[in-house]
Protein backbone atom coordinates (compact mmCIF):
# COMPACT_ATOMS: atom_id res chain seq x y z
CA UNK A 1 0.00 0.00 0.00
CA UNK A 2 1.40 2.78 -1.34
CA UNK A 3 0.71 6.33 0.93
CA UNK A 4 1.80 9.99 -0.15
CA UNK A 5 4.27 11.47 2.01
CA UNK A 6 4.09 14.74 3.61
CA UNK A 7 7.02 16.05 3.50
CA UNK A 8 8.02 15.04 -0.31
CA UNK A 9 7.82 18.31 -1.50
CA UNK A 10 10.18 19.40 0.91
CA UNK A 11 12.09 16.89 -0.23
CA UNK A 12 11.84 17.32 -3.44
CA UNK A 13 12.98 21.16 -3.02
CA UNK A 14 15.84 20.03 -1.18
CA UNK A 15 16.83 17.66 -3.70
CA UNK A 16 19.82 19.75 -5.35
CA UNK A 17 21.32 20.73 -1.98
CA UNK A 18 21.17 17.15 -0.94
CA UNK A 19 22.72 16.32 -4.56
CA UNK A 20 25.63 19.00 -3.69
CA UNK A 21 26.37 17.09 -0.52
CA UNK A 22 26.27 13.47 -2.76
CA UNK A 23 29.44 11.64 -2.53
CA UNK A 24 30.87 10.50 -5.63
CA UNK A 25 29.68 7.06 -7.13
CA UNK A 26 32.66 5.40 -6.29
CA UNK A 27 32.27 6.60 -2.98
CA UNK A 28 28.03 6.80 -3.08
CA UNK A 29 26.80 5.41 0.32
CA UNK A 30 25.37 1.35 -0.15
CA UNK A 31 21.66 -0.10 -0.05
CA UNK A 32 20.44 0.65 3.39
CA UNK A 33 20.64 -2.53 5.60
CA UNK A 34 16.98 -2.64 7.44
CA UNK A 35 17.78 -3.84 10.30
CA UNK A 36 20.49 -0.60 10.52
CA UNK A 37 18.90 3.63 10.53
CA UNK A 38 20.04 5.05 7.86
CA UNK A 39 21.15 7.84 9.87
CA UNK A 40 21.49 9.08 13.56
CA UNK A 41 21.47 12.75 13.57
CA UNK A 42 21.97 14.47 16.77
CA UNK A 43 21.41 11.27 18.63
CA UNK A 44 18.11 10.71 16.79
CA UNK A 45 17.65 7.69 14.37
CA UNK A 46 16.52 8.01 11.09
CA UNK A 47 14.60 4.52 10.39
CA UNK A 48 16.05 2.66 7.37
CA UNK A 49 11.98 2.34 6.26
CA UNK A 50 12.11 6.04 5.83
CA UNK A 51 14.64 5.64 3.41
CA UNK A 52 12.32 3.24 1.53
CA UNK A 53 9.22 5.05 1.48
CA UNK A 54 10.67 8.56 0.33
CA UNK A 55 12.63 6.58 -2.30
CA UNK A 56 9.82 5.27 -4.01
CA UNK A 57 8.51 9.60 -4.14
CA UNK A 58 11.90 10.67 -5.25
CA UNK A 59 12.64 8.18 -7.98
CA UNK A 60 10.25 9.18 -10.48
CA UNK A 61 11.03 6.37 -12.61
CA UNK A 62 14.79 6.51 -12.29
CA UNK A 63 16.33 3.42 -11.72
CA UNK A 64 17.46 2.49 -8.01
CA UNK A 65 21.26 3.64 -8.02
CA UNK A 66 23.69 4.38 -5.09
CA UNK A 67 23.28 8.50 -5.95
CA UNK A 68 19.68 7.90 -5.36
CA UNK A 69 20.16 6.27 -2.16
CA UNK A 70 22.55 9.17 -1.21
CA UNK A 71 20.31 11.92 -1.68
CA UNK A 72 17.48 10.28 -0.21
CA UNK A 73 19.88 9.94 2.83
CA UNK A 74 20.91 13.50 2.92
CA UNK A 75 17.80 14.94 2.05
CA UNK A 76 16.16 12.87 5.25
CA UNK A 77 18.98 14.18 7.05
CA UNK A 78 18.54 17.64 5.72
CA UNK A 79 14.38 17.15 6.96
CA UNK A 80 15.39 15.56 10.08
CA UNK A 81 17.12 18.94 11.05
CA UNK A 82 15.08 21.79 9.75
CA UNK A 83 12.26 19.47 11.37
CA UNK A 84 13.64 20.04 14.70
CA UNK A 85 15.04 23.39 14.63
CA UNK A 86 11.17 24.35 14.09
CA UNK A 87 10.45 22.64 17.21
CA UNK A 88 13.24 23.57 18.93
CA UNK A 89 11.81 27.30 18.13
CA UNK A 90 8.17 26.49 18.76
CA UNK A 91 6.53 26.51 15.72
CA UNK A 92 4.92 23.54 15.94
CA UNK A 93 2.85 24.88 18.55
CA UNK A 94 1.12 27.08 16.08
CA UNK A 95 -2.89 26.32 16.03
CA UNK A 96 -3.02 26.46 12.41
CA UNK A 97 0.35 24.00 11.90
CA UNK A 98 -0.66 21.76 14.54
CA UNK A 99 -4.22 21.48 12.88
CA UNK A 100 -2.82 21.12 9.30
CA UNK A 101 -0.33 18.34 10.87
CA UNK A 102 -3.38 16.17 12.25
CA UNK A 103 -5.72 17.15 9.58
CA UNK A 104 -2.99 14.91 6.84
CA UNK A 105 -2.56 12.49 9.46
CA UNK A 106 -5.70 11.73 9.54
CA UNK A 107 -6.31 12.02 5.87
CA UNK A 108 -3.28 9.49 5.67
CA UNK A 109 -4.95 6.89 8.03
CA UNK A 110 -8.27 7.16 6.66
CA UNK A 111 -6.77 6.26 2.91
CA UNK A 112 -5.14 3.21 4.63
CA UNK A 113 -8.32 1.80 6.31
CA UNK A 114 -10.24 2.48 2.57
CA UNK A 115 -7.60 0.56 1.38
CA UNK A 116 -7.40 -1.85 3.72
CA UNK A 117 -11.38 -2.09 3.60
CA UNK A 118 -11.20 -2.79 -0.45
CA UNK A 119 -8.83 -5.61 0.61
CA UNK A 120 -11.23 -7.13 2.74
CA UNK A 121 -13.95 -7.21 0.54
CA UNK A 122 -12.92 -7.56 -2.77
CA UNK A 123 -14.97 -7.17 -5.79
CA UNK A 124 -15.80 -10.65 -7.58
CA UNK A 125 -16.89 -11.51 -10.84
CA UNK A 126 -20.25 -12.01 -10.20
CA UNK A 127 -20.48 -8.32 -9.71
CA UNK A 128 -18.32 -7.20 -12.24
CA UNK A 129 -20.86 -9.35 -14.75
CA UNK A 130 -24.06 -7.98 -12.82
CA UNK A 131 -22.92 -4.45 -13.29
CA UNK A 132 -22.17 -5.13 -17.17
CA UNK A 133 -25.31 -6.35 -17.57
CA UNK A 134 -27.39 -3.85 -16.29
CA UNK A 135 -25.36 -1.39 -18.14
CA UNK A 136 -26.09 -3.13 -21.17
CA UNK A 137 -29.75 -3.07 -20.68
CA UNK A 138 -30.12 0.47 -19.85
CA UNK A 139 -31.34 2.66 -22.67
CA UNK A 140 -28.23 4.57 -23.72
CA UNK A 141 -28.54 7.97 -25.04
CA UNK A 142 -27.87 9.01 -29.00
CA UNK A 143 -25.18 10.80 -29.75
CA UNK A 144 -24.85 13.76 -32.31
CA UNK A 145 -22.86 15.25 -34.13
CA UNK A 146 -23.84 18.43 -35.09
CA UNK A 147 -22.16 21.95 -37.02
CA UNK A 148 -23.24 25.22 -34.71
CA UNK A 149 -22.63 29.16 -35.54
CA UNK A 150 -22.41 31.47 -32.45
CA UNK A 151 -23.11 34.73 -33.26
CA UNK A 152 -23.89 37.56 -30.44
CA UNK A 153 -27.32 39.07 -31.62
CA UNK A 154 -30.68 37.48 -33.03
CA UNK A 155 -30.42 39.56 -35.87
CA UNK A 156 -27.10 38.14 -37.39
CA UNK A 157 -28.23 34.63 -36.85
CA UNK A 158 -31.58 35.26 -38.87
CA UNK A 159 -29.14 36.89 -41.48
CA UNK A 160 -27.43 33.89 -41.46
CA UNK A 161 -30.44 31.38 -41.84
CA UNK A 162 -31.64 33.66 -44.37
CA UNK A 163 -28.16 33.31 -46.38
CA UNK A 164 -28.48 29.43 -46.09
CA UNK A 165 -31.98 29.28 -47.35
CA UNK A 166 -29.92 31.08 -50.49
CA UNK A 167 -27.77 28.02 -50.68
CA UNK A 168 -24.74 29.30 -48.83
CA UNK A 169 -22.75 27.05 -47.24
CA UNK A 170 -23.05 26.40 -43.89
CA UNK A 171 -19.54 25.49 -43.15
CA UNK A 172 -18.03 28.53 -44.80
CA UNK A 173 -20.39 31.03 -42.85
CA UNK A 174 -19.46 29.55 -39.87
CA UNK A 175 -15.96 30.42 -40.26
CA UNK A 176 -15.92 33.54 -41.25
CA UNK A 177 -18.87 34.50 -38.63
CA UNK A 178 -18.91 32.02 -35.89
CA UNK A 179 -18.24 33.47 -32.64
CA UNK A 180 -17.15 29.81 -30.78
CA UNK A 181 -13.30 29.63 -31.32
CA UNK A 182 -13.09 26.33 -30.88
CA UNK A 183 -15.41 25.09 -33.41
CA UNK A 184 -15.11 28.07 -36.06
CA UNK A 185 -12.11 27.23 -37.42
CA UNK A 186 -13.46 23.51 -38.79
CA UNK A 187 -16.60 24.78 -40.83
CA UNK A 188 -18.51 24.77 -36.82
CA UNK A 189 -17.93 21.53 -36.55
CA UNK A 190 -18.75 19.37 -32.73
CA UNK A 191 -17.65 16.34 -31.90
CA UNK A 192 -19.35 12.96 -31.18
CA UNK A 193 -21.70 13.82 -28.20
CA UNK A 194 -25.09 13.06 -26.48
CA UNK A 195 -27.32 15.75 -25.55
CA UNK A 196 -25.83 16.02 -21.73
CA UNK A 197 -22.66 17.77 -23.36
CA UNK A 198 -24.61 21.06 -24.23
CA UNK A 199 -26.84 23.14 -22.45
CA UNK A 200 -30.29 22.85 -22.16
CA UNK A 201 -31.70 25.06 -24.70
CA UNK A 202 -29.02 24.08 -27.56
CA UNK A 203 -29.63 19.87 -26.08
CA UNK A 204 -33.43 20.97 -26.98
CA UNK A 205 -33.38 22.16 -29.95
CA UNK A 206 -30.70 19.57 -31.36
CA UNK A 207 -32.83 16.56 -30.39
CA UNK A 208 -35.72 18.25 -32.59
CA UNK A 209 -33.93 18.03 -35.64
CA UNK A 210 -34.01 15.64 -38.90
CA UNK A 211 -30.33 14.32 -40.19
CA UNK A 212 -29.30 16.93 -42.32
CA UNK A 213 -31.91 19.92 -40.95
CA UNK A 214 -31.10 23.11 -39.68
CA UNK A 215 -32.77 25.12 -36.99
CA UNK A 216 -35.32 27.60 -38.83
CA UNK A 217 -34.74 30.52 -35.67
CA UNK A 218 -32.06 31.08 -33.89
CA UNK A 219 -31.18 29.11 -30.43
CA UNK A 220 -30.54 31.60 -27.54
CA UNK A 221 -28.32 30.46 -24.84
CA UNK A 222 -26.25 32.31 -22.03
CA UNK A 223 -23.39 31.96 -24.95
CA UNK A 224 -25.08 33.80 -27.66
CA UNK A 225 -27.44 33.22 -30.59
CA UNK A 226 -26.71 29.62 -32.45
CA UNK A 227 -27.83 28.38 -35.65
CA UNK A 228 -27.38 24.43 -35.55
CA UNK A 229 -27.26 21.83 -38.06
CA UNK A 230 -27.49 18.35 -37.42
CA UNK A 231 -25.37 16.48 -39.60
CA UNK A 232 -25.98 12.72 -37.96
CA UNK A 233 -26.92 10.85 -35.25
CA UNK A 234 -25.67 6.71 -33.77
CA UNK A 235 -26.63 4.35 -30.89
CA UNK A 236 -23.46 3.88 -28.89
CA UNK A 237 -22.47 0.79 -28.54
CA UNK A 238 -21.50 -1.14 -25.24
CA UNK A 239 -17.53 -2.14 -25.32
CA UNK A 240 -17.21 -5.98 -24.49
CA UNK A 241 -16.81 -6.76 -20.82
CA UNK A 242 -13.13 -7.25 -20.85
CA UNK A 243 -12.39 -3.76 -22.69
CA UNK A 244 -14.57 -1.86 -19.98
CA UNK A 245 -13.70 -4.36 -16.97
CA UNK A 246 -11.20 -2.31 -15.22
CA UNK A 247 -13.71 0.81 -15.32
CA UNK A 248 -16.11 -1.43 -13.50
CA UNK A 249 -13.84 -2.38 -10.94
CA UNK A 250 -13.18 0.99 -10.09
CA UNK A 251 -16.91 2.05 -10.04
CA UNK A 252 -17.67 -1.25 -7.44
CA UNK A 253 -14.38 -0.10 -5.41
CA UNK A 254 -16.06 3.15 -5.10
CA UNK A 255 -19.03 1.91 -3.64
CA UNK A 256 -17.26 0.04 -1.25
CA UNK A 257 -16.02 2.94 -0.55
CA UNK A 258 -19.35 4.69 0.13
CA UNK A 259 -19.88 1.38 2.41
CA UNK A 260 -17.40 1.82 4.76
CA UNK A 261 -17.78 5.59 5.17
CA UNK A 262 -21.76 4.28 5.70
CA UNK A 263 -21.15 1.97 8.32
CA UNK A 264 -18.33 3.78 10.24
CA UNK A 265 -20.93 7.19 10.11
CA UNK A 266 -23.65 4.49 11.39
CA UNK A 267 -21.57 3.41 14.54
CA UNK A 268 -21.25 6.94 15.50
CA UNK A 269 -22.69 9.66 17.91
CA UNK A 270 -22.92 12.52 15.67
CA UNK A 271 -24.35 15.99 16.98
Amino acid sequence: MRLALLPTLILLALAPLAQAQTPAPAEATPAADASKPLAVVNGREIPALYGELVKREMAQNQPDSPQLDARVRESLINLELLSRAAVDKGLDKDPRLAASLDIRRKDMLAKAFLEDYIKAHPVTDAEIQAMYDKAKSEAVEPEYRARHILVKTEAEAKKIIADLGKKAKFEDLAKKQSQDPGSAKNGGALDWSDRRAFVPEFSNALAGLKKGETTKTPVKTQFGYHVIRLDDTRQPQLPPLDVVRGEIVKQLQQLRVRDAIAATRGAAKID
